[in-house]
């Protein structure tokens, strides 16, 4: 900056015109490390164990068509082993060629992920594209502790939530 040439007129100070940035990066910096912190923790690892639901089953069909993907990968329509490359020809003569018939498609918790995406994959390629999974009906979790009233005096009640289960 350049400066210049000032009187002395005293014990008077001249008024300084720069402004301290120190606390603005100080503020930067505290708020860049707040942020390199909380990315992280906005991600979301969950561990998927996908074949047990509490939902309410479905209706089933008179006589529902079961695809099932055993653990060596081997394939079965009911309970007839088919071998994957005569799987359209055998859903076609099972179905009497209609195409929009639900299968209902179930795997071992073992089989790999994509190698279940390879099954569906042979379903759709066949035309077979109304699919739903199958899994296990389990109980509801239990509910969590019961709640405090407004008062805080006693808890309320929890709903009670019927029983239900069994295997599709």
């Amino acid at each position: 900056m350049a400066g210049g040439i000032r009187e002395q007129h005293g014990d008077e100070l001249s008024e300084n015109h720069e402004i301290n940035v120190t606390p603005f990066i100080d503020v930067m910096l505290v708020l860049l490390i707040i942020f390199m912190v909380a990315a992280p923790l906005a991600t979301v690892d969950v561990n998927v164990d996908l074949p047990a639901s509490t939902a309410k089953p479905a209706e089933r069909p008179e006589e529902p068509l079961y695809l099932t993907v055993k653990e060596d990968l081997s394939l079965n329509i009911g309970n007839d082993a088919v071998q994957r490359e005569q799987l359209a020809a055998t859903l076609d003569r099972v179905t009497e060629g209609k195409k929009d018939t639900r299968v209902f498609l179930r795997a071992d918790k073992a089989v790999d992920y994509g190698q279940f995406m390879e099954v569906m994959n042979l379903l759709r390629d066949s035309g077979y594209l109304k699919i739903a999974l199958v899994g296990l009906e389990t109980l509801p979790a239990p509910a969590a502790p019961a709640a405090m009233t407004p008062a805080g005096n006693a808890p309320a009640a929890a709903p009670a939530v019927p029983a239900t289960g069994g295997n599709p």
